[in-house]
């Protein structure tokens, strides 16, 4: 069961959000996410440079001289170009752009592209990292003593999580992500306990000012308003009417998975208020003859997200294909945890654009670099195998720019941000990294997609813009006082384990 005693039943969920979130760390009282926080942490040679109020509208920023990856065939790409932006929006994207009136960020030796976008992260598991790094994803009897996913972390871990726990691990993990380059998340938070819970993980991806997609999915206890409460979240947070649809920065997806038993009534809910539909498609959990049913009878549409994709039928296959649905892969996580093999093969031959995510922090990174090295690497295993054995009807091999292609414009389609998000086009939000191909992991650049995917990690990631607005300057995060955060986390995973009952071993 949850624990409530911290929301009385009297007490609305603004007054919670006032007062207990607070008291866990929102910025309102603790300062924890205010630029002077930042500006203390900051050198003053760091930041005298850094352009004046990024984002605003009518601000001019002229990003100069760097190597531009646009991910837009139609904008191409630039060894040395420059990147226009005016308040949120690019604005043009060439060599030699000419804007006297715009202030400069010099980019020589950095590659210019758009930020990564995660399509499927459970961030409310932040305070978990590395918890289960050797663990699968359910007892199967073959791992006996080891904990596994289905009975420590959802069986026991997140039933005990309350309102404040669940804002600080979704805060704490959007700015991790943040950090690392990843502009866009659609956070698939399993986590929905009452409605203050659902409030509390709205309220720490806005504070964080991230782009952000809020998977409404499913929670546990008497207290549980799922899926019902969409109704609500749908109107509260992401009306025409409210901010946070109004900035542009967050919206919102219905989560519907096909083993639960209102997996109808979420389906009808997520048509009636025009929302994606995101859900787990895992053949090892006995997902595939649900999923074939609902493939025979025409129930896939292009409205729908499926996750992972692992052990399905090649009629389920030409089902998604044919009704546009987007494929989300996490393919460390779906190696590791026994989900079942990646099925890169089959959206290579089927010429599905699948999009990559991060999964869970509790097995494995949540940056980027990770996914699309593991994504190449595994699907060139699989295709070089078959050419060792003398198959000629063999799929291409997966190229560099190919697997950031995933990482950026397959996770924009798979949302429907591609018209805002996910390349440098003309039009588009700004949000753009800025990687540091200078440093030593890395110089003497030769290749700038191999560069990102084979050679970089999240160190790399030197100045991160989210709708024009500078969220990391050389290397500084701004905004946010993360060693207080860090402190708020620690705090919150110490109470789960103790209120879940497990000990925490550090060396085995």
């Amino acid at each position: 069961m949850c624990n409530h005693d911290s929301v009385r039943s009297s007490t609305t969920r603004r007054d919670f959000l006032k007062g207990s979130l607070v008291g866990a760390g929102a910025m309102a009282s603790g300062g924890l996410l205010s630029s002077t926080s930042a500006s203390a942490h900051a050198s003053e040679h760091s930041r005298r440079d850094m352009p004046a109020h990024s984002g605003d509208p009518g601000r001019r920023v002229l990003i100069r001289g760097g190597h531009v990856l646009s991910m837009d065939s139609s904008v191409g790409d630039f060894e040395r170009g420059d990147v226009l932006i005016e308040g949120s929006r690019i604005v043009a994207v060439g060599a030699d752009l000419e804007a006297s009136d715009a202030e400069v960020i010099d980019a020589k030796g950095r590659i210019v592209m758009p930020g990564f976008i995660d399509t499927h992260h459970h961030q409310f598991e932040t305070a978990l990292r590395s918890f289960l790094a050797d663990g699968i994803m359910f007892d199967d009897h073959t791992s006996a003593g080891s904990p596994n996913y289905m009975d420590h972390v959802l069986g026991k871990l997140t039933p005990v999580y309350r309102p404040e726990d669940v804002y600080i691990n979704e805060l704490f993990g959007s700015l991790s992500q943040l950090d690392a380059g990843v502009t866009t998340v659609m956070d698939t938070s399993q986590i929905h306990h009452s409605p203050e819970h659902s409030d509390a993980a709205i309220q720490g991806h806005s504070d964080a000012v991230r782009r952000t997609v809020f998977g409404y999915f499913e929670g546990q206890g008497d207290q549980a308003q799922y899926p019902k409460d969409a109704r609500r979240i749908r109107e509260q947070y992401f009306s025409a009417a409210n901010g946070l649809s109004q900035d542009g920065l967050m919206s919102m997806v219905m989560g519907g998975e096909i083993y639960l038993p209102d997996h109808e009534a979420a389906r009808t809910l997520a048509r009636d208020l025009d929302l994606q539909l995101a859900y787990h498609v895992v053949g090892s959990l006995g997902m595939a003859e649900t999923f074939d049913e609902m493939a025979r009878s025409g129930q896939i549409d292009d409205s729908h997200i499926l996750i992972h994709m692992t052990g399905m039928s090649d009629m389920a296959w030409r089902a998604v294909r044919d009704a546009g649905a987007h494929v989300s892969l996490a393919v460390p996580i779906e190696m590791t945890m026994r989900h079942g093999k990646p099925p890169l093969m089959k959206t290579t031959e089927l010429g599905i654009l699948p999009s990559l995510s991060s999964d869970v922090e509790c097995t494995m990174s949540a940056d980027f670099f990770t996914q699309m090295r593991s994504t190449l690497t595994l699907q060139r295993m699989l295709v070089n195998e078959l050419a060792l054995q003398g198959e000629e009807d063999r799929p291409s091999l997966l190229t560099s720019h190919e697997v950031i292609r995933y990482a950026t414009m397959g996770g924009a389609k798979g949302l429907q941000l591609d018209h805002k998000v996910g390349s440098l086009t003309p039009g588009k939000e700004a949000d753009i990294i800025l990687l540091n191909a200078e440093a030593l992991n890395v110089a003497p650049l030769n290749n700038v997609p191999g560069a990102v995917v084979t050679l970089m990690e999240r160190s790399n990631v030197e100045t991160v813009l989210v709708a024009g607005k500078i969220r990391k300057w050389r290397g500084l995060l701004l905004g946010a006082d993360i060693p207080r955060l860090r402190d708020e986390l620690i705090a919150s995973r110490d109470y789960l384990f103790e209120a879940a009952d497990i000990d925490r071993h550090m060396f085995n």
